[in-house]
């Protein structure tokens, strides 16, 4: 199988910080023209996306992609619902854990994987205050131990 290169478009950082990720899984997704090559140029925010199955589908909400300058009147809402390609049996088992655990589905990526347009989709479960709180003091720790580690290398 050849090797694919991914080229990153968009990363939720808030999704780390907010959710403990317990399963990530890759999806195509549903695009027009204009709004493919406005990912070309990198212009897409998933930073307040969240995802819902609906009918046995799943579809992307809040995922803003920036109208195409040059694409007049092809140009789709940048805030409309997008629906998710992912197989019938993940569509169900994922839908089974939203329902069964308090499991919320969020996006983690949105990259090129090729000439196709990917999103990274996580089941993520909501973190509470002391553990973001914990979370921000091993980063800090981690920081001030590279800024040593520097130091007495030079």
């Amino acid at each position: 199988m050849a090797v694919t290169e991914r080229k990153l478009i968009a990363n939720n950082k808030k999704a780390y910080h907010d959710y403990f990720i317990l399963e990530k899984y890759e999806a195509g997704i549903v695009l027009h023209g204009t709004e493919v090559k406005s990912l070309r140029m990198g212009k897409c925010s998933i930073k307040e996306a969240f995802i819902r199955v609906e009918d046995g589908e799943m579809y992307i909400y809040g995922m803003h992609i920036s109208p195409y300058e040059k694409g007049n009147i092809f140009n789709k809402d940048p805030l409309r619902v997008r629906k998710l390609l992912l197989h019938r049996k993940e569509i169900l088992k994922i839908s089974g854990k939203m329902k069964e655990q308090g499991i919320t589905v969020v996006p983690l990526q949105v990259y090129f994987s090729g000439s196709h347009v990917k999103v990274e989709i996580g089941l993520a479960k909501g973190k509470k205050l002391y553990d973001k709180r914990a979370d921000i003091a091993k980063k800090d720790q981690k920081r001030e131990a590279q800024r040593d580690f520097k130091v007495r290398n030079l």
